[in-house]
């Protein structure tokens, strides 16, 4: 099973960021993390790397739900969703993955966890749809 939901659109990384909240909020969800992987290497590591941030995303109802059904599933949660540039494309490509939350359901067999997993799912291919709508 793959452990991601991914989309690639064709535009700027700052746009492919700002279309990103925008479709996450319109789901529920809000950022309460973010990590600039590119900013943080380059300060940390002096490496070099493409634009790369991961955005820490919580619809709080889903999460609240997700703790009472296992509390250890918080170290799980936010959702974490990237967006990188498509370093193996020569054109402008951004790809957004999110975490699948079925991955949740594979590391507890907790009641109601999957019910959780799957409005979690059905609310970030929602997210991920919207962005590939905005580009047509």
């Amino acid at each position: 099973m793959s452990y991601a939901l991914s989309t690639t659109l064709h535009t700027t990384f700052e746009d492919a960021v700002e279309r990103t909240r925008k479709a996450l909020a319109d789901q529920g969800f809000g950022i309460l993390t973010e990590i600039d992987m590119k900013a943080t290497l380059k300060a940390k590591l002096g490496e070099d790397m493409e634009d790369y941030l991961i955005l820490g995303a919580c619809n709080p109802p889903l999460a609240h739900r997700a703790v009472n059904a296992d509390r250890q599933i918080g170290l799980l949660l936010p959702c974490n969703v990237a967006v990188r540039t498509d370093t193996a494309s020569d054109e402008d490509a951004v790809i957004v993955d999110a975490m699948d939350p079925q991955v949740m359901v594979q590391v507890s067999d907790q009641p109601g966890l999957r019910d959780v997993a799957d409005e979690a799912a059905t609310k970030l291919r929602a997210a991920l749809d919207a962005l590939n709508e905005e580009r047509r």
